[in-house]
């Protein structure tokens, strides 16, 4: 009896959950490019904006450092304890597994006691300046979606920029600054992000928030993207719907969150006093032992899937649109300019779907998805339309009382909107890509 009352509820929740899968829990998120719905034509496609679902975005990206043999450990070194700036014992040999610190581990699952981390050589050629890039490459545009999350193992640097590229590492754009002292360092006067509003969101700041000296518990950096979207979704980001209108209506906003690639600049280590000390070099150096990235690929609201293959992510592109980021349409589908699709209107947004080619037409006239068959007619095999007897045309769009000249005010039969043959068939095509909803 137990067992039939349960299978009798697992039954029941497996139909509620698939009736309910494409309502707006599911569309709030844009993770639907399209579902079927009934119209009087008959069972349609409904096309929606979508996108991927946000990741570990870290899982993809490739790694460079400049100078490219900045990393400890060849010729092996030594270097002072993290919490101990004075007992200068430990080691860095790259040729020993266990006292390695390659780049990788700023990006790996920690399992070594106590952490793995990168880290650099030490400050033996001061003065002069210790600095190293650490670039960040995708290869391919991302949304971030969450704060930029580095955890340093030595003290947290006293100056550091971070960067992003829209162009593959061409050009790039300061994203924020970081130093103990903002107006000596970069000439700027210290702010936090809880210093901006909605009207200088894209301000581009200089924190001393996240630049203390050699301290074992404070070794966490951020670049706040949540804070951020909090202007327009509110504290705990529940009204994403005011978010999403943000991004869609303003490209600078949108393009904030968008890279190709990061850099992290560090160009001066954790010193902690004003003076280096030159006696202990071995203390200066830059560890991190974890760096965190999380978005989503650009699909420009085309695509739900974002496949990695032969260390490249590509979108997986619906609506008829192609390219690594599904920004154009596919051969034959080029009937209107492409076009993003829109987070508007909240839930479901606009897919603004990509539509045949006129010339097309003779090779496909009618399908189950963009070109439905006029008042009536039925397509037959993707080839040509069945009218009804009253009907003509490609896509059975004209009267054929209008071509024996017969279509009089007393026949009961309207005259289509006059224009060349091409013309009706684009219109018929328009109106067709989106299927009215009863």
């Amino acid at each position: 009896m137990y067992l039939s009352r349960f299978l009798s509820i697992h039954a029941l929740w497996v139909t509620v959950s698939s009736v309910m899968q494409p309502y707006p829990l599911v569309w709030g998120h844009y993770d639907l490019c399209k579902t079927q719905i009934y119209t009087e034509e008959g069972k349609v496609w409904d096309y929606m904006a979508c996108q991927p679902e946000s990741t570990d975005m870290t899982k993809y990206l490739k790694v460079k450092l400049d100078p490219p043999d900045i990393t400890c450990g060849d010729p092996p070194e030594t270097f002072c304890a993290m919490g101990n700036p004075y007992m200068c014992n430990n080691e860095c040999d790259a040729s020993t597994p266990e006292l390695a610190h390659p780049p990788e581990l700023m990006f790996d699952f920690e399992g070594r006691h106590p952490s793995t981390f990168w880290q650099s050589a030490t400050w033996k050629e001061y003065p002069k300046p210790l600095q190293v890039n650490i670039t960040l490459s995708w290869s391919k545009t991302i949304e971030l979606t969450d704060n930029i999350v580095i955890t340093f193992e030595s003290g947290r640097p006293d100056q550091m920029i971070l960067e992003k590229s829209l162009d593959y590492g061409r050009t790039w754009q300061p994203y924020q600054y970081y130093a103990t002292d903002c107006l000596d360092a970069f000439h700027m006067d210290p702010k936090s992000v809880k210093d901006l509003s909605q009207h200088t969101v894209l301000e581009i700041i200089c924190t001393e928030e996240y630049s203390t000296g050699y301290t074992t518990n404070s070794k966490i950096i951020h670049f706040e993207i949540k804070d951020r979207f909090a202007f327009f979704a509110g504290p705990r980001l529940r009204n994403m719907a005011s978010l999403y209108g943000q991004l869609d209506t303003t490209k600078k906003l949108r393009d904030f969150f968008t890279v190709t690639d990061l850099r992290i600049r560090l160009l001066r280590p954790a010193v902690g006093e004003i003076f280096v000390d030159e006696l202990h070099l071995a203390r200066y150096f830059y560890a991190i032992s974890d760096i965190k990235v999380r978005g989503r690929c650009k699909c420009n609201l085309h695509a739900t899937v974002c496949v990695y293959d032969n260390s490249k992510l590509t979108c997986e592109c619906e609506h008829n649109t192609t390219g690594p980021d599904c920004g154009k349409c596919k051969k034959n589908y080029q009937g209107r300019p492409w076009s993003p699709g829109s987070y508007l209107p909240i839930p479901k947004g606009t897919a603004n779907t990509c539509i045949p080619s006129i010339s097309s037409i003779g090779t496909n006239v009618c399908d189950n998805e963009l070109l439905h068959c006029q008042n009536g007619g039925t397509c037959h095999n993707n080839v040509r339309c069945l009218c009804p007897a009253a009907y003509t045309g490609i896509l059975c769009e004209k009267l054929r009382c209008e071509e024996a000249g017969s279509c009089g005010s007393d026949s009961g039969q309207g005259a289509p909107p006059h224009g060349s043959p091409a013309l009706l068939l684009l219109t018929t095509l328009l109106g067709s890509a989106s299927p009215l909803v009863f």
